[in-house]
């Protein structure tokens, strides 16, 4: 059954989401990029203002690839007691050399979550590395969300062959990217673990607030049986 992620970027709108059946609650701040971090302070607040009745994610920003760097950020978010971290696989910079220096993190006990980007350049290939670099997850996103949703950047076959492979190696899958309501009868479809959403929540601007409504469409439009649609 494929499951829910909702992000939010304050407090309000995590205690607002945590009263649905929402299975991870993610934190990000939508107006510093595809993955904006929070500060570690409200991170933590939220943690520990809901932590205990959901799961927590969250990114920590759109670094640029440099393993250092991006070790430390993960570090820092692990403090706050978030049950997994989110890291953007960008253009630029040494992907190999950034999965080696999380190796440490991951055998150590992090549940680190790779994100790619449907709308720059990476290979399915990446979903071995993913996995030999101890992650346990590995996410479909977008980093230019004005060039419209996941479902339009990339077609059904390579969205399905991204959830059969991750499957196959033991990854969970999450597909997100400005995906809309319509979006989802064809993406449960392919049976990925989650699907990943903000904009929708908030109207369709995701730099907006949550919009309850929109919320509770969503939430409604994901639970099981409430759709069967195919690509």
């Amino acid at each position: 059954m494929t499951k829910m992620l909702a992000s939010v970027s304050n407090l309000a709108e995590a205690i607002e989401v945590s009263k649905r059946d929402i299975d991870i609650v993610d934190l990000k701040d939508p107006k510093a990029g595809a993955l904006g971090a929070l500060h570690l302070n409200l991170v933590s607040t939220i943690v520990d203002e809901i932590g205990h009745i959901k799961t927590i994610s969250a990114t920590i920003g759109d670094l640029p690839m440099k393993g250092e760097l991006i070790s430390k950020a993960v570090d820092s978010m692990a403090d706050t007691g978030v049950d997994f971290i989110k890291i953007g696989f960008f253009s630029n910079g040494d992907w190999s050399k950034v999965f080696n220096d999380l190796k440490p993190l991951t055998q150590s006990g992090h549940k680190l979550v790779a994100v790619l980007f449907a709308d720059l350049p990476f290979h399915l290939d990446t979903l071995q590395n993913i996995r030999e670099a101890g992650f346990v997850g590995a996410m479909l996103d977008t980093s230019d969300k004005s060039k419209g949703p996941l479902t339009q950047i990339l077609d059904a076959d390579f969205l399905r062959t991204f959830v059969q492979l991750t499957t196959e190696l033991n990854l969970i899958s999450g597909l997100a990217g400005s995906l809309r309501c319509c979006d989802i009868p064809q993406l449960k479809a392919l049976n990925p673990d989650y699907l990943g959403f903000r904009g929708a929540l908030c109207g369709g601007t995701r730099t907006s607030n949550l919009d309850p409504e929109a919320l509770d469409s969503i939430v409604q439009k994901m639970k099981p049986g409430s759709s069967a649609h195919t690509f």
